[in-house]
């Protein structure tokens, strides 16, 4: 896996990111859980996904081995900025783009306010659409490194419990979250009250309604973190969604169905884009 680092530098970062493969681009974003990362999330999917794609899988500002000199505290904005200059900085022009959790709030908030620069857009367990904070999300925000804390942290992202148990998934993410600048800025990132951060990450419904991108939602029936609830909503508001949602899953359908989820993913990025018309850019924010 070394040959999939690279690093890139743009106006808000050094960007660190994953890449395999080679075609039509794909970018996949992570979420934001305690030591997350590109490599965590997607070491399952980004193969597959590059057997027909360039598959490119950053870490997002904050998280992973991304090097910036922005204040602790970032937002919706930075995030959809932060990839708009990694995608520039690489010459993509439009790609498709994957979203998981909070990454897919990015992702459709990017699809708003740059409409030109997306083609597809596929999320996983979203954000993006008002929704009440549940204890696992406060949890998950709330984590404070101990061994012991992310194997409670893992029990609430899988339906599975023995990903709990699984010591190469549990230090993986322990180890990352020890990074002193990592832990540094999850601990400012999403101070209590936690809702304060779900509700930034809405993006205005009257724009999800005029997005014409084709959009595929997939979400756990059984995840703690972001309840089933919020891909519903998406699925009302896009005009142009199909939804999947799994049994016997949780937040993690890209690990709990690292066999499907990416299939389902690469069947959906072979279907014709169609000619719905280009969306207008409008702004993203709070």
């Amino acid at each position: 896996m070394d040959e999939w680092h690279r690093d890139i530098p743009t106006a808000s970062a050094r960007t660190h990111y994953l890449e395999l493969g080679e075609g039509d681009p794909i970018v996949l974003l992570h979420g934001s859980g305690p030591g997350v990362s590109a490599l965590a999330n997607w070491r399952f999917t980004l193969p597959v996904l590059a057997r027909e794609r360039r598959a490119l899988a950053p870490d997002l500002l904050g998280f992973g081995r991304t090097e910036t000199s922005l204040p602790a505290r970032v937002d919706l904005r930075a995030w959809v900025d932060q990839v708009v200059e990694f995608a520039d900085a690489l010459g993509l022009g439009a790609f498709d783009v994957v979203g998981n959790s909070m990454g897919g709030a990015i992702a459709l908030a990017l699809a708003v306010g740059h409409p030109d620069r997306v083609r597809r857009i596929v999320t996983m367990g979203s954000l993006g659409v008002p929704v009440t904070i549940t204890p696992a999300l406060d949890a998950v925000w709330g984590y404070r490194p101990d061994l012991e804390e992310m194997r409670r942290i893992i029990g609430l992202f899988a339906w599975d419990q023995g990903y709990a148990r699984d010591e190469q998934l549990v230090r993986l993410r322990y180890e990352t979250s020890l990074e002193p600048s990592v832990r540094r800025r999850y601990e400012a990132m999403f101070p209590a009250p936690r809702q304060d951060a779900v509700d930034a990450a809405v993006v205005p419904a009257a724009a999800l309604r005029a997005l014409p991108h084709p959009v595929l939602l997939v979400h756990g029936q059984a995840d703690r973190v972001v309840p089933l609830e919020t891909s519903l909503a998406l699925a009302e508001l896009l005009p142009n969604a199909r939804l999947a949602i799994y049994p016997r899953c949780g937040h993690w359908v890209q690990i709990e169905r690292r066999v499907e989820f990416p299939e389902l993913v690469a069947a959906f990025l072979r279907m014709p884009l169609g000619d719905a018309p280009a969306a207008e850019g409008a702004p993203v924010g709070r």
